[in-house]
């Protein structure tokens, strides 16, 4: 065939599936094409129609060298987030397994990624919080992983609230954290406030939760649909708790530049001059 291919893949331990294959374009064509400045779309359509590679690059349509791909030194940072439709529903979990449940999808651009990232977030769910609470709930397998991006958000100046299990492993590891009781505990003797009652009553500005297991996903499809019900940003794994960290690392030490599409292609289209001179 001649023209775009969509592949879908799954990785399922250490196995790569292919799920499905369409002779089609995909939502991530445009996100590709403006991060690297090269009309994909329009590639595609001109080859389906007979014409060669080295025609469109002699028409500028694709670059001189290589297929746009490979981002000359010191080009931006583009990150794609999808969004979600969970705040419409109340009660809905935000776990994400195969379906496809995303609405559409946004992207942020900047030198770093860590301001990249949460200009894709601010654009999808709302800013990061730059201050305040985190509360910690944390998958066994997860417990060990998770501790340097807990220790990085409480240098940061977060005060860090966890579930019992999560709080002993970070204390541990020299990260202080405040105990929460799980929601399937109750409220304790003296008034105690649970992981919900915490988020329901706004002394959390972010969570991190990380759901596996029976008892813990219980607890935790409460701790999410709450998060939903306030509008408090959750990350369900430990790749996204990284990236959020830093996010608002970066923003902590620098503002977010804006600047146009066209501005950014006229960047990248100088970059790869030089390249090639």
């Amino acid at each position: 065939m001649r023209g775009l291919l969509n592949v879908q893949y799954a990785l399922a331990g250490d196995v790569l599936y292919v799920l499905e294959a369409n002779p089609r374009a995909s939502r991530t064509v445009p996100f590709v094409s403006k991060a690297t400045a090269v009309p994909i779309a329009k590639a595609a359509a001109r080859v389906m129609v007979g014409q060669s590679i080295a025609e469109l690059r002699e028409q500028g349509i694709l670059p001189a060298h290589g297929d746009g791909g490979t981002m000359p030194a010191g080009s931006a940072v583009s990150v794609k987030e999808a969004v979600l439709p969970f705040g419409r529903f109340h009660g809905v979990d935000t776990v994400l397994g195969p379906e496809m449940r995303s609405t559409g999808e946004v992207m942020g651009i900047d030198d770093t990624f860590g301001i990249a990232f949460a200009k894709s977030q601010d654009a999808a769910f709302g800013a990061l919080p730059m201050s305040g609470t985190a509360f910690v709930s944390l998958a066994n397998r997860d417990k060990r992983s998770a501790i340097f991006p807990i220790k990085i958000l409480h240098d940061l100046g977060f005060t860090i609230l966890a579930t019992q299990g999560t709080a002993e492993v970070l204390g541990r590891n020299g990260v202080p954290a405040q105990v929460l009781r799980k929601q399937s505990e109750g409220t304790g003797p003296n008034g105690e406030k649970t992981t919900v009652d915490a988020i329901m009553a706004g002394d959390v500005q972010l969570i991190i939760n990380t759901p596996y297991g029976v008892g813990p996903r219980l607890d935790g499809y409460e701790i999410r649909t709450a998060a939903v019900t306030r509008g408090v940003p959750c990350i369900t794994t430990v790749q996204g708790l990284a990236a959020a960290v830093q996010g608002i690392e970066s923003l902590q030490k620098d503002e977010a530049g804006v600047r146009s599409l066209q501005e950014h292609g006229a960047d990248l289209a100088s970059r790869r001059a030089g390249e090639s001179a």
